[in-house]
């Protein structure tokens, strides 16, 4: 029914028992510990799907619910170590409800809000039978009853808790009213211990119904102490990589790139997968399919498009993610449907620099598939060509090279202004694009006197050189390679041993005309 009052542990239980890999993410419960009772209780933490929300959820039901003994099932794991482990063991009434039972069921808001207000009153009542009701049938007043006769407190454990804002979002009434139902049932109660919902949206913003300012959110742009629970820390995967035999270096090119607070974080959906399968592919992906992201890339609002071509070229993009209003229908800006798309997973953000890009190979490849249509028609074009200008550069053919540096700049000049160094690195990574598949490409990485504007490292069993790439602008390509040596760059290459293929580009302003020099040397 998607509603438990003192569950036991089955399904954490089985989650740790049954799963081929389980993560220890217990520490979670040290952070909630810390927040039960005082005035940051009500937690509301969004992130995208198969991203451990509900195994969380499930976890922390576990160790909290009076309705089992879960001490031996946690006794190995990281939070039996802390003070406080014993203190909060199984003390608690926990009421664990999963909405998106319950909108799946009815069309009207109103009467889902009924039959769970109905049910929940049930399984209270079944469970505390000595109670003395003012109105049975007034959940809130039931639960402060409950709480002045026996002074004990509930744990609220809600998992997608924003589905109705999903599925409903353009019905604002049934939002309003569920958001009533909500601040009713948990603001300001002192029957509350802590409430923790989770979801992929944050708290949706709704005028005075921005019902449920007393949550402290911990969202994909800013998830705070929480980011470590996030997802897969690098460390959790190298000993996964380490025990499956899996290339790490391959894991991180597919799954990494979200930056969560600092913290690099892989999807663990995704690594799982890849794990138990022994095969790098699209995992999570599959469960969001393309043509939920190429619904918001179509809509191209206030430059949307050109965004979207130059992350898919490497760029990083500032967005402004405080306009969004936590909701899948209001976009205004092109900066909201960006923001949606970091809440939904297929991009991430940097809380320090505010910007956004696309995170990892695998989403790279949704993008890849969402962009089919006649108006990405010339950066498509660029990307199918892209191996045989590697496979031209490789062979130090400059007049070819600089012809397809050519094509592709004209062909997007609306996106990549003829203006600076900068813009030619988007040529080049865009041009460029089907080498990651071969290399790790770097744009600005540091080494010897300064930052080489494009690096190219060979990934494991590619025998290819390396490549330095330097780009000017109204200058000349032996500049250009002389920049490469006089810098040092060739230091950014640590540990690389090999040929190194130095790549000068120049653009004139004038003539409109790329220019290509190369020079190899071992190292």
């Amino acid at each position: 029914m998607g509603i438990y009052l003192n569950p036991g542990n089955d399904l954490f239980y089985s989650t740790v028992t049954y799963s081929e890999i389980y993560v220890d993410k217990t520490m979670l419960i040290s952070f909630t510990n810390k927040c039960l009772f005082g005035e940051n209780k009500e937690i509301c933490v969004s992130r995208p799907r198969r991203f451990g929300k509900s195994m969380a959820e499930n976890m922390l039901t576990a160790y909290y619910s009076k309705g089992c003994d879960s001490r031996e099932l946690f006794s190995k794991f990281q939070i039996a170590q802390t003070p406080d482990f014993e203190k909060h063991l199984n003390r608690y009434n926990v009421i664990h409800i999963d909405i998106q039972q319950f909108v799946s069921k009815y069309l009207v808001i109103k009467d889902m809000v009924a039959r769970l207000t109905k049910e929940l009153l049930f399984d209270v009542k079944m469970e505390m039978p000595d109670v003395t009701l003012f109105d049975e049938t007034d959940l809130v007043r039931t639960l402060k009853d409950i709480f002045s006769q026996k002074r004990e407190k509930f744990i609220f454990i809600i998992d997608e808790w924003d589905s109705i804002f999903r599925v409903h979002r353009d019905n604002a009434a049934a939002q309003k009213e569920y958001l009533d139902f909500l601040r009713d049932l948990l603001k300001g109660q002192p029957y509350v211990a802590l409430a923790y919902m989770t979801g992929i949206l944050p708290i949706k913003k709704y005028g005075q119904h921005s019902a449920l300012n007393m949550f402290d959110e911990y969202a994909m742009t800013n998830q705070k102490r929480l980011a470590e629970f996030t997802g897969f820390t690098e460390e959790e995967v190298q000993q996964l990589c380490e025990r499956y035999q899996m290339s790490f270096e391959q894991t991180k090119d597919w799954y990494d790139g979200y930056n969560v607070n600092g913290v690099s974080i892989y999807n663990p959906r995704s690594v799982t997968s890849a794990m138990m399968n022994g095969i790098f592919d699209s995992y999570w992906t599959q469960t969001e399919t393309y043509e939920a992201l190429k619904m918001y890339i179509v809509r191209n609002e206030n430059g949307l498009r050109d965004k979207i071509i130059r992350m898919i070229a490497g760029e990083h993009i500032s967005i402004n993610t405080k306009t969004f209003q936590n909701d899948m229908c209001t976009f205004e800006t092109a900066d909201d449907i960006l923001t949606l798309l970091v809440h939904l997973g297929y991009l991430t953000y940097e809380f320090d620099t505010k910007t956004a890009w696309i995170p990892n190979k695998e989403v790279r490849q949704e993008f890849l598939n969402s962009i089919q249509g006649q108006e990405f028609q010339t950066v498509n074009n660029a990307i199918h060509r892209s191996d045989k200008l590697l496979q031209l550069t490789l062979a130090q053919n400059a007049e070819k090279v600089a012809e397809m540096l050519q094509e592709v700049h004209s062909d997007n000049c609306s996106v990549i202004q003829y203006n600076d160094e900068n813009s030619l690195a988007c040529v080049l990574s865009l041009a460029y694009y089907s080498a990651q598949d071969s290399y790790a490409v770097y744009r600005e990485l540091q080494g010897g006197e300064g930052f080489a504007d494009l690096v190219f490292v060979p990934r494991t069993g590619n025998h290819n050189p390396a490549m330095i790439v330097e780009l000017k602008w109204n200058q000349t390509t032996g500049i250009a390679l002389e920049q490469i040596k006089d810098r040092k760059y060739i230091r950014c290459l640590k540990d690389y041993h090999g040929k190194v293929l130095f790549v000068g580009v120049n653009y004139d302003k004038k003539s409109k005309k790329h220019t290509c020099q190369f020079e190899m040397v071992e190292v």
